[in-house]
C-alpha cells in the first residue's frame, strides 16, 4: 500500500474484526490466534492482504510462562504478517485494550495507516493450583500476593464495603449474573452459554465471600483480532466502518490499601472522561457497553464509575434491569460479559471490540441485536483496577 502521512491527526476506524469461541480450546496459541486474524481479515469488505499492515501490537499476559518472550513475533508470522513491526503489550487483563490504544494512536499520530491490535490466552492447560497462581501476578506481590490475597478475595472486599456504604446487598450482584448469562445464551462464541436462575445464582458455590461461583468469570481460552486503518484509508477497504470516536487511558494504586476508596475504580473515572470528552458526548449518549465484569461487583462499580448509574447506585442499576438487552437507556455487555463470554486475560480488550464492531454493523444474531444502536463504549480493566483503557465507538465520525 502506498502510505500517506497527513500533516494533521487523522479519523481511525475499526475495518475487520475478528475471535474465536472462547473456552476449552484443543488449538495452542499459534492455531487460536491464525483463526481470529483469519475472521478479521476476512470481515474486511475489500480486498485486503496482511501484506498491506504496517504494524501490530498484541495484549497477553503469556498465562502460564507459555511464551513470554516474542509473543508477538511467533503469532503474527503464522497470520501472513512477517516482517512487520511487532510487539507484546502487557497491562494484567487490560492488556489489548491498551494494545488497541497504541494501535490507535501509531495511526492517529500519522505514522501507521493499517495497524493491527489483538489479544490472546492460553489459561486451561494449567493445574487448578498453577491458574490460582498466574491469576494472583497482577495483584501488589509484597503485600497482596505473599500474604495470601487471591483474585476473588481482591473483589470480595471491593464488594463487602459496597454493601457497607450503600444500599446493596447480594442480590444486586444476583442480577448481574442473571443478566449476563442470559445475553451470554444466545452469543455462539460464549464460553458459557447457557441461562441461570436467580434461584440458582444466589446459592451457588461460595468462593470468596461474598462471592459465589456464579459471581466469577471462568477461566478461558481465546484469541481476538481487529484492524484499524486511517480515514484515507478505511473507505477503501469497508463501506461500514466503525470509527473510534475516543480513547482514554488511566493507572491507579495497585493494591487496595493505597486507595482512599475501594467502592470506586479511579482509573476508569479517568480514562471514560478523557474518551468521553474526545468523543464530545455524554454517558447517556452510549447505546451499549461491554464493561469488564470479571466479577459481577466489578460490573456494579463500573456503570457508577462511567456514568451510566449515580455513586452508590450501581446496585440498583442492577436490580432494576436497566443494563438488561434494549430494557434501558445503554445496554450493558450484550455479549454477555466476562460472565459468561469468558475472559481469556489478553484477548478481552479487544473481545469487548469484536462486539462492538458487529453490533453497530447489525451483524450480530437478531436475538441480542442491540435495538439502533449507534454508539458504543469498551472499559477494560487490568487486575483490581490499578489500569483501564476506554474507548467511544460511533457508526458516524
Amino acid at each position: 500500500m502506498l502510505r500517506h502521512f497527513p500533516n494533521g491527526m487523522v479519523d481511525v476506524a475499526v475495518v475487520g474484526a475478528g475471535q474465536t469461541k472462547y473456552g476449552n480450546h484443543a488449538l495452542g496459541l499459534k492455531g487460536m490466534w491464525a483463526e481470529a486474524a483469519s475472521k478479521a481479515f476476512a470481515s474486511i469488505d475489500g480486498d485486503f492482504s496482511p501484506s498491506t499492515i504496517d504494524e501490530a501490537f498484541i495484549g497477553s499476559i503469556a498465562f502460564g510462562g507459555s511464551q513470554l518472550g516474542n509473543t508477538a513475533a511467533l503469532l503474527t508470522e503464522h497470520s501472513g504478517m512477517e516482517g512487520i513491526a511487532v510487539r507484546r503489550v502487557e497491562n494484567a487483563c487490560a492488556s489489548s485494550g491498551f494494545a488497541l490504544r497504541d494501535a490507535w494512536m501509531a495511526i492517529k499520530s500519522g505514522q501507521a495507516d493499517v495497524v493491527v491490535a489483538g489479544g490472546i490466552e492460553k489459561m486451561n492447560d494449567l493445574t487448578p493450583e498453577r491458574k490460582r497462581y498466574w491469576l494472583g501476578v497482577s495483584g501488589d506481590t509484597e503485600w497482596e500476593r505473599l500474604a495470601g490475597l487471591t483474585f476473588p478475595g481482591t473483589y470480595a472486599l471491593m464488594a463487602r464495603r459496597y454493601f457497607h456504604e450503600f444500599d446493596s446487598n447480594h442480590d444486586d450482584l444476583v442480577n448481574v449474573s442473571v443478566k449476563n448469562h442470559l445475553h451470554g445464551s444466545m452469543n455462539p462464541l460464549a464460553h458459557i452459554q447457557k441461562e441461570v436462575s436467580f434461584e440458582k445464582a444466589a446459592g451457588g458455590f461460595m468462593v470468596a465471600d461474598p462471592l459465589t461461583l456464579y459471581d466469577c468469570c471462568p477461566t478461558s481460552d481465546g484469541a481476538s483480532c481487529v484492524v484499524l486503518a486511517a480515514d484515507h484509508v478505511a473507505k477503501q477497504l469497508t463501506d461500514a466502518p466503525v470509527w473510534i470516536r475516543g480513547s482514554g487511558a488511566a493507572s491507579d494504586h495497585l493494591a487496595l490499601h493505597d486507595r482512599p476508596s475501594i467502592t470506586q475504580l479511579k482509573a476508569t473515572q479517568m480514562a471514560s472522561s478523557k474518551a468521553y470528552s474526545m468523543a464530545g458526548i455524554e454517558p447517556k449518549n452510549i447505546d451499549m457497553a461491554e464493561v469488564h465484569d470479571c466479577f459481577t461487583i466489578a460490573e456494579v462499580l463500573a456503570t457508577e464509575d462511567l456514568g451510566f448509574a449515580a455513586r452508590g447506585e450501581g446496585g440498583k442499576f442492577a436490580r432494576d434491569q436497566q443494563g438488561q438487552l434494549n430494557h434501558g437507556n445503554t445496554t450493558i455487555n450484550a455479549s454477555g460479559g466476562l460472565k459468561s463470554k469468558g475472559h481469556p486475560l489478553g484477548a478481552t480488550g479487544t473481545g469487548q471490540v469484536v462486539e462492538v464492531f458487529k453490533q453497530l454493523r447489525g451483524e450480530v444474531e437478531s436475538a441480542r441485536q442491540v435495538r439502533d444502536a449507534e454508539t458504543a463504549l469498551t472499559h477494560n480493566v487490568g487486575g483490581s483496577g490499578a489500569t483501564c483503557a476506554v474507548h467511544v465507538f460511533g457508526r458516524d465520525r
